[in-house]
C-alpha cells in the first residue's frame, strides 16, 4: 500500500534531485504550525508519547474520530471536518511520527504497535462509543482497532483502507529501495509534489499549499527516520480472520482511479466484513476527502443518517 506511492519516485529525475538534496541538505523547518496551533488543538500524553489532538463540534454530539494516512496529518480531513462539526464531535489526531505528534523513542511503528498506541490514546480522549473513520493506513488501523475493541465502535468509515497484500508487502515487509530511503530523508519538493499528485485522479487539483505542508512535516526533525522505520516494519498479513471479527456496520469508500489501493479491493473487503456498504466514486483517486470533498461527504452523511434511522426504528 505505502510502497506504490513511493515506488513512482524511483524515476531517474526524482532520484537525481533527491540525491542533490541529500548532499546539500540543511536542517528541516520547524514543525507545521508549531508556533500557531489551531485553537481546537491540544497536546495529550498517552501510550508513551505526546500527541497533537484536534477536537471540534458540540461536546454532546455523537463522536466521530478520523485517522489520516501515511506521510499525512490531521489536516487531510479539513474539508470533512468543516462540514461535519455542525452535527458531530469530530476528533482527529496526528499519528506517531506525523504532523505535530513526535516520533516514538521506542521506534515501534508496526501496524499492531500503532493500533495499540491509538487504543491508548482513545482510552483517554474518546467517549465510551464512537464512529471511527480512517484513510489508507488510517483505515487499516481503524478496522484492526474495531476488530479488537468491538464494544467501542459504533460504525466504521473506511476510505481506501489497507488490508490485503499489495505491492510486494504481505506477511513480511518489502525491501525499501535506496532511492525511496533518500526521498523520505530529504523530501525534495519535486518528489513530494509527484507523490501527492499520484494520489489524485486529477493531479491539477494538488495545491502548492498541500505540497508545502506535507514537505514541512516530512522535514521535521525525527520524522524522516520515523517514516523509514514505519515502512520497514509495515506488513499486510491475511486480513480476513480479523475482518470477520468486526461487528460495527462499515462504509467502504473508494475512488475508482485509486492507484495506491486499487478499487478492486473494495468487493473483497465488503465480502469479508459482516456488515458493509461499498461506494466507489468515479474519476477520483486515493484521497476522496481531499479530491472530491462534497461528493464523498454526501456518501458519508447518507451512511451516518442511515445509522440514526436504524436506531430510531
Amino acid at each position: 500500500m505505502l510502497l506504490r506511492l513511493l515506488g513512482a519516485l524511483i524515476l531517474i529525475a526524482v532520484l537525481v534531485i533527491a540525491l542533490v538534496a541529500f548532499l546539500t541538505r540543511s536542517p528541516g523547518p520547524a514543525p507545521v504550525d508549531a508556533d500557531l496551533p489551531a485553537s481546537a488543538d491540544r497536546l495529550v500524553e498517552a501510550a508513551g508519547q505526546t500527541w497533537r489532538v484536534r477536537e471540534e463540534g458540540p461536546a454532546d454530539a455523537p463522536a466521530l474520530i478520523l485517522i489520516h494516512g501515511f506521510s499525512h496529518s490531521l489536516e487531510t480531513w479539513d474539508a470533512w471536518a468543516e462540514d461535519l462539526t455542525a452535527d458531530y464531535r469530530v476528533i482527529r489526531f496526528d499519528l506517531p511520527g506525523h504532523g505535530l505528534t513526535g516520533p516514538r523513542e521506542d521506534e515501534a511503528y508496526s501496524v499492531s504497535d500503532t493500533v495499540d498506541q491509538v487504543a491508548g490514546l482513545l482510552a483517554q480522549i474518546a467517549p465510551e462509543r464512537f464512529i471511527l473513520g480512517g484513510s489508507s493506513l488510517g483505515g487499516l488501523v481503524s478496522w484492526r482497532y474495531a476488530a479488537l475493541h468491538p464494544e467501542r465502535v459504533e460504525a466504521l468509515v473506511l476510505v481506501s483502507p489497507g488490508g490485503y497484500p499489495i505491492h510486494g508487502v504481505s506477511d513480511e515487509p518489502a525491501p525499501l529501495p535506496l532511492p525511496v530511503r533518500i526521498y523520505l530523508t530529504t523530501a525534495p519538493e519535486v518528489g513530494v509534489r509527484a507523490a501527492t499528485r499520484s494520489l489524485y485522479a486529477d493531479p491539477s487539483l494538488v495545491t502548492d499549499e498541500q505540497v508545502a505542508r506535507i514537505r514541512a512535516m516530512m522535514r521535521t526533525p525525527g520524522v524522516p527516520e520515523a517514516l523509514v522505520a514505519r515502512i520497514e516494519q509495515f506488513t499486510l498479513p491475511d486480513p480476513e480472520p480479523d475482518l470477520a471479527r468486526v461487528t460495527a456496520p462499515a462504509l467502504l469508500l473508494w475512488g475508482a482511479a485509486d492507484a495506491m489501493v486499487p478499487a478492486e479491493h473494495g468487493p473483497r473487503f465488503a465480502a469479508a466484513l459482516p456488515d458493509a456498504r461499498l461506494v466507489v466514486l468515479e474519476n477520483v483517486g486515493h484521497m476522496p476527502m481531499e479530491e472530491a470533498p462534497q461528493d464523498s461527504l454526501q456518501v458519508v452523511r447518507n451512511f451516518l443518517a442511515g445509522l440514526t434511522a436504524g436506531l430510531d426504528d
